[in-house]
């Protein structure tokens, strides 16, 4: 088991900062994300057995995304070409020559940018403002993250339902 697949315990290493207890929790779900969508064929990737139409490489490409949004384009104020960059006509979309191999990559690169923000940056810290936030004020980076895990709670559970149809498998 690879040490971001431990499940971050609240007992374990009971020193470390807030900011590095949102980042082992988002690299066990990432972790998890992974193992998830490793070992489906590429039908079982990109077919959906569930009435809203997402396929587990979908949800693997919008977790990439959401992260470079939430933190890059929105906390950081980065400008961003495509920041919707996994949405084709309002719905998530993986290109035919988009491979698993590629998107878990895409995953562990914004991993390490997601990381840098974090340690750039104080929890308290407000965003800066911009397109992302609608107008409304920006957030801390401490509520940007603990947005992101729950989007990645709420996902990595969508996707072991997906996965149990698929073949059975449950569980972390």
């Amino acid at each position: 088991m690879s040490p971001d697949r431990d499940f971050p315990e609240p007992t374990r290493d009971p020193g470390a900062t807030t900011a590095e207890v949102f980042l082992r929790y988002l690299a066990y779900y990432r972790a998890v994300l992974a193992e998830k969508v490793q070992g489906l064929t590429d039908g079982d990737l990109r077919d959906s057995r569930l009435p809203s139409g997402w396929a587990p490489i979908e949800l693997l490409k919008h977790l990439a995304y959401v992260e470079m949004r939430w933190l890059e384009w929105g906390f950081e104020g980065r400008h961003v070409d495509v920041p919707w960059g996994e949405s084709r006509d309002g719905r998530w979309y993986v290109g035919p020559d988009e491979t698993l191999a590629d998107l878990l990559t895409a995953l562990d690169v914004q991993a390490g940018r997601t990381r840098a923000v974090v340690e750039r940056h104080d929890l308290g810290e407000v965003g800066l403002p911009g397109e992302r936030w609608d107008g409304d004020d920006p957030p801390t980076l401490e509520r940007v993250l603990f947005h992101l895990l729950q989007e990645y709670a709420r996902h990595v559970g969508h996707l072991d339902v997906a996965r149990e149809l698929i073949d059975g498998t449950v569980g972390e």
